[in-house]
């Protein structure tokens, strides 16, 4: 990179981490918004402000009028009180996070998880280590953040042990990580995240409408070879040569799997087998315990149960891993796993309390209803539909991710306006949510502002070479933007090639409503 490049680059990023870090925490930002909503629906009620949109009631397509309701008056003021505690209590995505670290945090702390990622990644043949870290990265998200902690070192390590340079290593893997946050061959912790603000936000104009973790299962599982292959191209073909040789002290860190972990593994692993199994039994057959009525599968108990069996599928071969390694000597351990898995989600609880807050008024007020559908109007009138629109969305998503670094109150905040919006030009919100995760996650890597960028530089001065500049902001940024420039535009690209051949996007989840 030749000096003028890296004086823009150090600039703009500089301008980036400046600017974000003059924003209010998230939780402030919901309770300015929440403010701004309040004095806002007095005046559009005084105002008289109406819209009228085809919408459903009572299950039925009809013409409905919205009248903005102010929150200033007497019965405002009473619903705000009276409503704050089961707002709370019925936010949608509360629930959902919550009983799925329940047995996330079992894995985690256990060791399994960690023990896992170690074992996939060092068992690799050589030709394919490059592959094997960035996709172990973009599995990693099923358990939330552990990939942050374990993999991205992991990485380095692992390439370092090869004679490769260890931050490409680390890049391979922080890109995988966070790059590739959305995709995984298995339902994480984001999906009921998100489709629970979604349901909230589609309910705006159609308060039956559901959206389901699983909507959009298909194109996630899609990305993940595709983002693997793009992941190690990059690595092998960009990062790695521009890095050079490694010039630094060759000290391997012990990253071994003992025989205690070894045999961890294999209990775990068949666990998960026998757990499998049964679930197999109940899922397949057209009668099946987990099946629906006349044998459906999309409003089966399965995918409404898809939490429960998730937190089930990493808390079993959780518990067996840690009695064989005996990390679980009794049922004191598993619970207090658990429960240190609960204390970490504080941050989370109040989050959830204010933009529980905020989408019921934004809902309430009708003011939701007002924008989304003087937003649809607009892009009629206009003529600024189709992918071109969707397209948009993503670059928007991105560029706002820079400043914003919290994926689920982002959509907290955006999903209320533009899932509503695109529902009345025709898009579901499943596919709304899908263009939301690939902006979100393409800029990760870049943002300064992400919670674990600190930890990244952490790692990576661990590299540092005598004589040579240390490793900084500009080092990190400046290895990552080929990964976030093309997993955006290739991304994107699998998306237009996905809605032009108007396949599904997952199992309860399409393009059109």
């Amino acid at each position: 990179m030749t000096k003028s490049k890296g004086n823009f680059l150090r600039k703009f990023m500089g301008f980036i981490e400046y600017v974000g870090n003059k924003l209010p925490h998230p939780v402030t930002i919901f309770i300015i918004l929440s403010v701004i909503v309040i004095i806002v629906s007095e005046i559009a009620y005084r105002l008289g402000v109406y819209v009228e949109y085809l919408g459903f009631k009572d299950g039925v397509q009809t013409m409905i009028t919205a009248h903005a309701v102010s929150l200033l008056n007497a019965e405002g003021i009473r619903v705000m009180l009276v409503k704050s505690v089961t707002n709370f209590t019925s936010f949608a995505p509360l629930g959902t996070v919550l009983v799925g670290m329940l047995g996330i945090g079992v894995a985690d702390n256990t060791g399994f998880i960690g023990t896992a990622l170690k074992a996939l990644v060092l068992r690799t043949p050589r030709r394919l280590v490059t592959a094997v870290v960035v996709f172990a990265g973009i599995m990693s998200n099923v358990a939330s953040d552990a990939g942050y902690v374990i993999l991205i070192p992991l990485g380095a390590i692992v390439f370092l042990s090869m004679g490769r340079h260890p931050l490409a290593g680390l890049a391979a893997a922080f890109a995988g990580v966070s790059g590739g946050f959305s995709a995984n061959l298995l339902i994480g912790t984001l999906d009921p995240l998100l489709s629970g603000i979604s349901t909230t936000a589609a309910q705006i104009i159609d308060p039956s409408y559901i959206v389901v973790p699983t909507s959009n299962y298909y194109f996630l599982l899609a990305s993940v070879p595709f983002l693997t292959v793009i992941g190690s191209f990059i690595t092998e073909k960009i990062v790695e040569p521009q890095l050079g040789e490694y010039k630094g002290p060759h000290v391997i860190e012990t990253m071994e799997v003992t025989d205690l972990e070894k045999k961890g593994l294999k209990w775990a692993f068949i666990s998960v087998l026998i757990f499998s199994i049964i679930m197999a039994i109940m899922v397949i057959p057209s009668n099946g315990v987990l099946r629906g009525p006349n044998g459906e599968f999309l409003t089966s108990p399965f995918i409404t149960s898809i939490v429960t069996i998730m937190m089930m599928f990493f808390l079993i071969p959780g518990v067996f891993y840690g009695i064989a390694t005996g990390s679980v000597k009794n049922d004191k351990h598993i619970i207090t796993f658990m429960a240190k898995s609960m204390s970490s989600m504080g941050l989370y609880l109040v989050l959830a309390f204010f933009a529980s807050q905020f989408i019921f008024y934004f809902s309430y007020t009708k003011l939701g209803t007002i924008v989304s559908v003087g937003g649809a109007n607009f892009l009629k009138s206009t003529g600024f539909t189709g992918i071109t629109l969707i397209i948009s969305f993503i670059l928007v998503t991105a560029f706002i991710n820079l400043f914003m670094g919290s994926a689920s109150a982002k959509w907290a905040i955006m999903a209320p306006i533009f899932i509503p919006m695109l529902m009345q030009v025709g898009y579901s919100p499943e596919f709304v949510q899908l263009a939301y995760r690939i902006g979100d996650s393409s800029t990760n890597i870049i943002s300064p502002l992400m919670s674990y960028f600190a930890m990244i530089l952490a790692f990576a001065s661990k590299y540092d070479v005598e004589g040579k500049e240390a490793s900084g902001l500009g080092t990190i940024i400046s290895m990552m933007i080929p990964y976030s420039i093309c997993f955006l535009v290739f991304w994107s690209i699998l998306l237009v090639i996905w809605f032009t051949l108007g396949l599904p996007i997952g199992i309860g989840g399409t393009i059109y409503l």
